[in-house]
């Protein structure tokens, strides 16, 4: 009797656990680059991997995985997903949270070896009047750091 109870126990929690380790794949934009990102779907935590040479004769090569550092850890438990825009020069990928619509860029820092993310923003009519139109490091943009495309025929 107290058998099937304890099956019934564990395949109630069973679900839980799975859910609660789930994680979206995203590779990186950035053409020449073989990266991946990770995200945790229920914590935000973002890390990455990609492929690197290995020396010496007859390899094949290896993992290389970064782990997740300043803003890249566990944010308040949410639904988080990851983003790639289609800028084919870009390396790094917005990790969005679907519920609050806040989003921050992450992308690797390799000299540190780690994964690391602006704080999650959430545009808002009164953040945006108070936000600067010009950065205020010289040379960077302030609301777009694309620079512009082009040049303008009027």
């Amino acid at each position: 009797m107290k058998l099937p109870l304890l099956a019934l126990g564990l395949g109630l929690l069973a679900p839980g656990a799975a859910a609660a380790a789930s994680f979206e794949f995203v590779p990186a934009p950035q053409a020449d680059l073989n990266r991946m990102y990770r995200v945790d779907k229920v914590t935000g935590e973002v890390t990455s991997c990609q492929y690197g040479l290995q020396e010496g004769a007859g390899g094949i090569g290896l993992t290389v995985c970064f782990a997740a550092g300043e803003g890249a850890g566990a944010q308040p438990p949410s639904e988080y997903g990851l983003v790639a825009t289609r800028h084919t020069r870009e390396a790094g990928v917005f990790r969005v949270n679907y519920r609050t619509g806040e989003m921050s860029i992450c992308f690797v820092l390799v000299k540190k070896e780690q994964v690391v993310c602006t704080q999650q923003t959430n545009p808002s009519a009164e953040g945006a009047a108070e936000a600067p139109l010009v950065g205020s490091v010289p040379g960077r943009a302030g609301a777009s750091a694309t620079p512009p495309q082009g040049g303008s025929r009027f």
